[in-house]
């Protein structure tokens, strides 16, 4: 069997996450416990409360350390992954788990990429939507329609899955965009997030990321990373970072790469289970699992290994 596990991004935070697995698993609680930064990581993630929680100095490097913490509990049931992945902000959660990067090195990292995006993106100015429908060719449509009214950038930041596309933009186009869909009886779900993510919105953000990156050594992985900018393997890991705050989000790529490269079982690790639910509108007969507690972990291992 070749696992893949799947890390969450941002969005999937929720309060109390990585509590179970603190308490139930020894490397889990050494992580959690290794974390240096500027408030009490452990409180966020475990009380909130979830105003706080949702702000994205304090959501970004909650979820790496969840998620990674989440991993250390599957690790210690014996269960490791060949290949990984992970959407958006999840992506540095893969590369610190491959090694690529240290925890801490990783949990300061995304802080400051967390305040760039922060500051690149005023409040209330731009934001994204689930566009639910596999009309590809319509979306794009709509875009160039919105585009030739200039009311906005207005881009696709994600390909989630056949049948879910993230676009995002300046509110004004992204508004109008939603109205037309919705006049085309195509679904759109307005997202709760601070700003128009994956967007050339952030081409000059991308550019103060890649000084940040400069001041950060990256090693060469341990397992196999499929990367967001183009679901496929990368060789220069601060190039690939860089770009992947201001392009789309390949995931439909990704996840088919790894089933091509003989992935047979993805593991969604974080809270929530948005990540399972796409992989399976991907490869319907995929063998996924998301897990977030040692009962979800013991429960997968179960129908694994049973």
């Amino acid at each position: 069997m070749k696992i893949g596990f799947l890390f969450v991004g941002q969005g999937s935070q929720t309060v109390g996450m990585g509590q179970d697995v603190y308490q139930n698993y020894s490397s889990s609680k050494e992580l959690f416990d290794s974390v240096t930064l500027d408030f009490d990581i452990k409180d966020v993630c475990f009380n909130g409360p979830k105003e706080k929680l949702d702000q994205t100095y304090y959501t970004q490097p909650s979820l790496l350390v969840t998620s990674l913490a989440i991993a250390n509990a599957l690790n210690e049931e014996g269960v490791h992954a060949e290949y990984v992945a992970g959407l958006s902000l999840g992506e540095y959660s893969a590369l610190t788990y491959a090694g690529c990067i240290s925890v801490n090195d990783a949990v300061q990292l995304v802080s400051q990429r967390g305040e760039i995006i922060s500051n690149a993106l005023p409040s209330n100015m731009s934001g994204m939507a689930a566009v639910l429908s596999d009309q590809l060719e319509t979306i794009n449509e709509v875009i160039k329609s919105v585009e030739s009214e200039n009311l906005g950038c207005l881009e696709i930041a994600n390909y989630n899955s056949p049948s879910q596309t993230v676009i995002s933009g300046e509110s004004k186009a992204l508004e109008h965009a939603i109205s037309l869909l919705k006049d085309r009886k195509i679904r759109c779900i307005p997202l709760s997030v601070s700003g128009a993510f994956h967007t050339s919105l952030l081409n000059k953000a991308s550019q103060e990321l890649n000084q940040v990156l400069n001041h950060y050594e990256f090693k060469q992985p341990k397992c196999t990373v499929i990367f967001n900018i183009s679901g496929d393997i990368e060789t220069d890991i601060k190039t690939a970072l860089t770009r992947q705050i201001c392009s789309s989000v390949q995931w439909v790529k990704t996840i088919k790469k790894m089933r091509d490269r003989g992935v047979d079982c993805f593991i969604e690790i974080g809270p929530k289970n948005s990540l399972q639910k796409l992989v399976k509108q991907i490869i319907p007969d995929a063998k996924v699992f998301s897990v977030d507690s040692k009962e979800t972990i013991k429960q997968m291992i179960g129908e694994l290994y049973g």
